[in-house]
């Protein structure tokens, strides 16, 4: 049935809509907590969650609850030309936990959707078309996204609404950042905007879009600090910053609610989009009052922001706080880095093991270099199937195996799943000898 499946997907969606372990894809059928049944009766650990979109896990009572009852209502969609009270409530919790003084939020259906908002109202209000992004990040698949996306891979288009200045990405493996202490990385990277702004502008930027922790890229990350230290140089500039919280968000960092925190800033707007959703289509930004107001024409979103959508968000948030599920992404993400480390941290193919909380990258190399192995990350990546472990790739090479399980994992489900890992790991680095 599921090679039938898969030959019926090849048949009517496009090429480039790619499923996970090409001829034998799987498709999920159920779900309960962090596992997932695939429709042979294979039952499996997810420690990707959708694209950490499943933050809560799978048949989460309070979120069904909540959705059930909306439903019950018989209205599904209404669109903003009507109050909708779910929406208010959640963009009411949302603007308090932003942190942005007199914040206003804007809902949307994907965190690509956000992007491209938050780009509408930093244009706008600073009459430019300007905007710095950093390379090695992912931002969206639309027209502009797709231009402040600083990853070929998923560059599907060189044409472009906005002019783009590219700085450096946080990766300490490689490239000009490669051997700095945390300090020198800030200093060289302030001296690179600086050097950006003096060279490759007309002066008048927009605005810095960054993700606090790189997500496609392959959850590279620059020390802590440094988007205060850039945020101080471009308000020598009147530059505003976004924060592209899209998959750092919701606690998922641990040690801080949004990755923004770690760096000792507030942004001018952040994005937002997958966990506070699980699964629901759920997006949006929030930002100063004066930057989300700078729509200077009627605009709206028909889906952004639906009751249905913001039931759910509402009881995902709730349920974040509820249960201090930021606390339990600290613990559990802690078990399986220092696990990690510890097992396989010297392993030849083995080139970085880096992450925060339970955002967690595994860099694959070829043994003695930092020469990116794809090869070997597909058969760690194969060997954690085989094991009963779901996890996701990404990173600019493709060789940096991806984890975001659902801030709802347990203990021993992290030393479970740290023990497929391991043994994948041991499996891939033997046979690179």
């Amino acid at each position: 049935m599921t090679d039938d499946l898969l030959a019926r997907h090849q048949a009517v969606l496009p090429s480039w809509v790619t499923t996970y372990y090409g001829d034998d894809a799987i498709e999920l059928v159920s779900g309960s907590g962090r596992r997932v049944t695939d429709a042979n009766g294979r039952s499996y650990l997810d420690f990707f969650g959708g694209v950490l979109t499943n933050m809560l896990g799978y048949d989460i009572a309070e979120v069904r609850e909540a959705v059930e009852r909306q439903l019950a209502t018989g209205i599904v969609h209404s669109s903003t030309l009507y109050l909708i009270r779910r929406q208010v409530e959640l963009a009411e919790k949302i603007a308090r936990l932003s942190g942005i003084p007199d914040a206003r939020v804007f809902f949307t259906n994907s965190g690509t959707e956000a992007n491209e908002a938050a780009l509408l109202f930093t244009t706008n209000h600073r009459r430019s078309n300007q905007i710095l992004a950093v390379r090695n990040s992912y931002h969206g698949r639309s027209f502009a996204a797709m231009a402040i996306t600083g990853h070929r891979s998923w560059s599907a288009s060189a044409l472009s609404p906005v002019s783009v200045s590219w700085l450096s990405s946080g990766d300490r493996l490689r490239g000009r950042m490669k051997g700095l202490s945390d300090a020198e990385h800030i200093d060289a990277a302030v001296e690179d905007l600086r050097e950006v702004l003096a060279t490759t502008t007309s002066g008048d930027v927009a605005a810095l879009i960054a993700e606090p922790i790189q997500g496609v890229g392959g959850f590279v990350h620059a020390p802590d600090g440094l988007l205060g230290a850039l945020k101080k140089e471009l308000d020598n500039h009147g530059i505003l910053l976004i924060a592209d919280e899209v998959q750092t968000g919701w606690g998922r960092t641990g040690d801080h609610f949004w990755g923004y925190q770690a760096h000792g800033v507030q942004p001018d707007l952040i994005t937002f989009a997958k966990g506070i959703g699980n699964g629901f289509a759920l997006a949006g930004v929030v930002g100063r009052a004066e930057l989300v107001n700078a729509v200077p024409a009627t605009s709206f979103s028909t889906f952004g922001g639906n009751p249905v959508s913001t039931a759910a968000g509402n009881a995902v948030l709730d349920y974040v706080l509820d249960h201090d599920l930021q606390a339990n992404a600290k613990r559990t993400g802690t078990i399986l880095l220092d696990g990690l480390r510890a097992a396989v941290g010297d392993a030849g193919i083995v080139g970085e093991i880096r992450g925060r909380g339970l955002m967690i990258g595994i860099e694959f190399v070829r043994p003695g270099t930092t020469e990116p192995d794809p090869a070997a990350t597909l058969r760690v990546f194969d060997e954690c199937r085989k094991g009963g472990l779901l996890v996701g790739k990404g990173g600019l090479y493709g060789n940096v195996l991806r984890m975001g399980p659902p801030l709802t994992l347990t203990d021993d489900e992290a030393r479970e799943g740290l023990a497929i890992l391991v043994d994948a790991i041991r499996t891939a680095d033997a046979e690179a000898f």
